[in-house]
C-alpha cells in the first residue's frame, strides 16, 4: 500500500475521491455529497491518498488551518471493500507524523471500525456532536413563534445581510470550534450551493433594523441509508447575539424554522448539537427531538 500527500486534486483524482466517498455513503449513509464536486469538508487543505494495486482505497483530508483553538482537524474514509486491511492505520500514522499532537479526527456516526482504529492509535474521545431528530414533524405541536416585544422576523436578503449576520454569528459562537469563524466570503460561497434558500433563513431584528439573531434551515434530499430513506429538514444554525439572549428570541426563531420546514412538507427534522451543551439539548428535547446518532472527534 502506498500513501501520498496532495495539496491540490486534479480532475481525475478528484473524481476518484468522489467515487470513494460515494461508496462510503452507500454503505454508511455518510458523507453527504453535493450534486457535483466534493463536500465542503473535503475542499481545500491537504489530501492524503492511500492506493493499493492502482486503486484508491482510502482518503484523509487535513484542514491544516485548524479550528478556532488551533487544533488541526482531519476527515478519514476507507473504501468499504478495503476496510480492516491496514489502510486506516497507515493513514492515521501519516496524519500523526504530519501534525503531532494537535490533531483531531472525526468519526461520523461513531462507526465501530473508527472506534477500534482510534483505540489502537492511542486516541481518546474529545467531543461528541449529537444528531437529534423529530421523526414525525407533521404530528409535532409547534406553536406560532412569539418574538419579544419590538422584534420582528423576516427572511435573509442576499447581498444585504451578510456583514451583519457574520458579526452576530461571531459573537454568538465565540466558543465554538468551527461556527464562529464564518466569514462573509464563506457565507456568500454557501449562497451558491444548490441547497441554499433565503426563504428558509430567518432573521430577527429590532425596530431600528439591528440584527439580533437568526435561524438558518437546510433541506436534505432522501438518503436511502440514513433517516429512513426520507428527505429531512434541518435546524442548521440558530444564533442569538449575547445581548439579546434570555428573552425567548432563540425559541421564537427555532419555532419559525420548524414550522417553515413542516410547511415545506418535510416529515422529519434533524439538528446537530454539542453533547455537553445541556441547556440546548434540554430545549430541543422539549420540542420533541430525540437522539438519532452521534459524531465524535477523537484526539491524541
Amino acid at each position: 500500500m502506498d500513501t501520498v500527500w496532495v495539496d491540490e486534486l486534479d480532475g481525475e483524482t478528484a473524481e476518484s475521491v468522489r467515487a470513494l466517498l460515494r461508496a462510503a455513503r452507500d454503505t454508511d449513509g455518510r458523507p453527504e455529497l453535493p450534486e457535483q464536486g466534493l463536500p465542503g469538508e473535503f475542499r481545500g487543505g491537504s489530501h492524503l491518498l492511500a492506493t493499493a494495486d492502482g486503486e484508491l482505497v482510502g482518503c484523509a483530508h487535513l484542514d491544516a488551518t485548524g479550528d478556532a483553538f488551533g487544533r488541526q482537524v482531519a476527515e478519514l474514509i476507507v473504501h468499504p471493500r478495503r476496510r480492516r486491511g491496514g489502510a486506516g492505520t497507515a493513514m492515521v500514522r501519516e496524519l500523526v507524523d504530519r501534525t503531532g499532537d494537535r490533531l483531531r479526527v472525526w468519526a461520523h456516526g461513531d462507526h465501530p471500525g473508527a472506534v477500534r482504529l482510534a483505540e489502537h492509535a492511542g486516541f481518546t474521545r474529545a467531543r461528541e456532536l449529537l444528531v437529534l431528530r423529530v421523526a414525525d414533524a407533521g404530528g409535532a405541536d409547534w406553536p406560532e413563534p412569539s418574538p419579544p416585544p419590538g422584534v420582528r422576523l423576516r427572511p435573509f436578503v442576499p447581498g444585504q445581510d451578510e456583514q451583519a449576520l457574520v458579526e452576530v454569528n461571531a459573537r454568538a459562537f465565540d466558543w465554538h470550534p468551527e461556527q464562529g469563524r464564518m466569514t462573509v466570503a464563506d457565507l456568500r460561497a454557501t449562497e451558491g450551493q444548490d441547497w441554499f434558500d433565503p426563504a428558509g433563513f430567518f432573521l430577527a431584528e429590532d425596530t431600528g433594523g439591528k440584527l439580533l439573531g437568526f435561524h438558518w434551515t437546510k433541506i436534505h434530499p432522501a438518503n436511502p441509508n440514513r433517516f429512513d430513506g426520507r428527505p429531512a429538514g434541518e435546524v442548521y444554525v440558530v444564533g442569538v447575539d449575547p445581548g439579546a439572549q434570555g428573552g425567548g428570541l432563540g425559541r421564537a426563531l427555532t419555532l419559525a424554522g420548524l414550522r417553515y420546514l413542516r410547511e415545506r412538507g418535510l416529515g422529519q427534522v434533524i439538528l446537530y448539537v454539542e453533547g455537553d451543551n445541556a441547556p440546548a439539548v434540554a430545549v430541543y428535547r422539549r420540542l420533541g427531538f430525540t437522539e438519532y446518532e452521534v459524531d465524535v472527534q477523537y484526539e491524541r
